[in-house]
């Protein structure tokens, strides 16, 4: 992860260089950037609540759900957040927020009658540790430079000499692509790492591999209507639901299920080695 925003860095170190021989303002480019990226942070996570319809629950009235949450907060040892429900058709979880104080944790009904409990807090226990890694925001900051690139291509023409302008939009698209396939394998990343810190946490990996498993398995039978109703928000979820199975694995936002289930059949012969 610290090699992949390293590289983020460095070929936005190239545009920001080139930006500023073409006569582009880049101070102008990062102001309009920042205050996106503040927007971005402000909202994104009603954002995807509403997308989702979620609304929150009482312990009355989803027990199950309140108590998997619990037991995962005690064992990782972090304040239990904000839980709401969405009645979405598609099996899975998400977590928003930036702080652990201010985080939201969202299930679908669909994934709560899908999984037992052990699974269920599993599955919690991983958005706990986007939480906890303050993964939104890491995610917000990387794609600050993706903003970047994105104002130099949309208004790159209006401004700088001709011959610099060329080249300098020619580099913002370069460096566009380059960090689009970063930022997928940053979140790639981070969802390995979250898969970890849930599995350590709760003392059972095997939990969390089934669970992908009946998420994955969950996907493949939900209506295509239903997973693109879902897509706004799938890079923030469990299971990469919308993503086809065709797509090169460097242009998604998750790792192959298969992998992560291995990686946790591994942790998991470890642990009990260990004891």
């Amino acid at each position: 992860m610290v090699s992949t925003l390293f590289l983020l860095g460095l070929v936005y170190a190239a545009l920001i260089a080139t930006v500023v021989l073409a006569g582009v303002s880049a101070v102008v480019v990062f102001a309009v950037a920042a205050v996106l990226a503040v927007v971005q942070l402000a909202t994104s996570d009603r954002l995807a609540l509403r997308a989702l319809g979620a609304r929150a629950v009482t312990p009355a009235q989803t027990p199950k759900l309140h108590a998997a949450l619990e037991r995962a907060c005690i064992q990782m040892d972090m304040p239990k957040p904000r839980l709401v429900v969405s009645e979405n058709e598609v099996a899975n979880a998400l977590a928003v927020g930036r702080t652990r104080g201010g985080a939201t944790i969202c299930v679908t009904g669909r994934a709560i009658r899908l999984l037992d409990p052990p699974e269920l807090e599993a599955v919690l226990a991983h958005e706990l540790a986007h939480v906890q890694n303050r993964d939104v925001l890491v995610m917000t900051v990387a794609s600050f430079f993706s903003l970047v690139s994105a104002l130099v291509l949309r208004f790159g023409f209006q401004l700088g000499h001709a011959a610099a302008k060329l080249v300098a939009l020619a580099i913002a698209l370069a460096t566009y692509v380059v960090s689009f396939v970063l930022l997928r394998a940053l979140s790639r990343y981070r969802e390995l790492a979250a898969d970890r810190v849930a599995a350590l946490a709760t003392g059972r990996p095997s939990a969390l591999a089934s669970a992908l498993i009946k998420l994955d398995d969950a996907a493949a039978r939900t209506p295509r209507d239903d997973l693109r109703k879902a897509a706004p928000v799938a890079a923030l979820c469990i299971s990469a639901a919308s993503e086809r199975s065709w797509m090169p694995a460097f242009l998604s936002t998750h790792p192959r299920t298969d992998r992560r289930v291995a990686a946790l059949e591994r942790l998991e012969r470890r642990l009990q080695g260990a004891g």
